[in-house]
């Protein structure tokens, strides 16, 4: 394992061992951190937020981390990007059980959930803002697909936009048993 892997690991360890809502917290950090809101952090500022949670990293190691999750070559780290490197990686079991769940939404079979695959499967007329005259069903579809979105929002749901969904609520649970009954009872599976 490497200085990078090294410390993403002790990072990971300690928001989990902050429970649930560790990885949120950190978010949070990382947010008020940000001062020009640009939604990354150059490795200075990388540095000295970690420094502040007790990791302290050198320059090269800072930089190394920002090198590894800059996926648009800016020279910073994108939050989103760092926050998913986080969440521990997931087992067999929940990752079978999240395409499961994603293959009975996709009804066109394309790879991609769309408002019209919502159709088939997530039923809102009695959603009380349906009911109310507040929203149509298409609205409530599109919101209810926007959970699972990237931050684009495209209206397009892909597999992997799916699973870094879950593998936030993942990251929350301690046994596969858990996860698996959770996904089978909320996706009917």
């Amino acid at each position: 394992m490497d200085t990078v892997d090294a410390t993403v690991e002790r990072l990971r360890e300690q928001c989990l061992s902050r429970g649930a809502s560790g990885i949120q917290g950190l978010a949070r950090f990382f947010r008020r951190l940000d001062q020009d809101r640009s939604r990354s952090l150059d490795a200075r500022e990388l540095q000295q937020g970690l420094a502040e949670l007790g990791l302290g990293l050198d320059m090269a190691e800072a930089e190394g981390m920002c090198r590894r999750w800059d996926r648009d070559g800016s020279g910073t780290l994108d939050l989103e990007e760092f926050l998913r490197a986080l969440r521990p990686p997931m087992s067999q079991a929940r990752e079978a059980v999240i395409a499961a769940a994603f293959s009975k939404l996709d009804r066109s079979g394309d790879g991609v959930v769309t408002v019209d695959d919502l159709r088939g499967v997530y039923s809102c007329h009695t959603h009380p803002k349906v009911q109310s005259g507040e929203w149509t069903e298409e609205e409530v579809l599109r919101r209810f697909l926007d959970n699972f979105d990237s931050s684009e929002k495209d209206g397009q749901v892909t597999l992997a936009e799916f699973q870094d969904y879950y593998s936030g609520v993942s990251a929350s649970m301690d046994s596969d048993e858990e996860f698996v009954a959770m996904m089978t009872s909320a996706w009917r599976l």
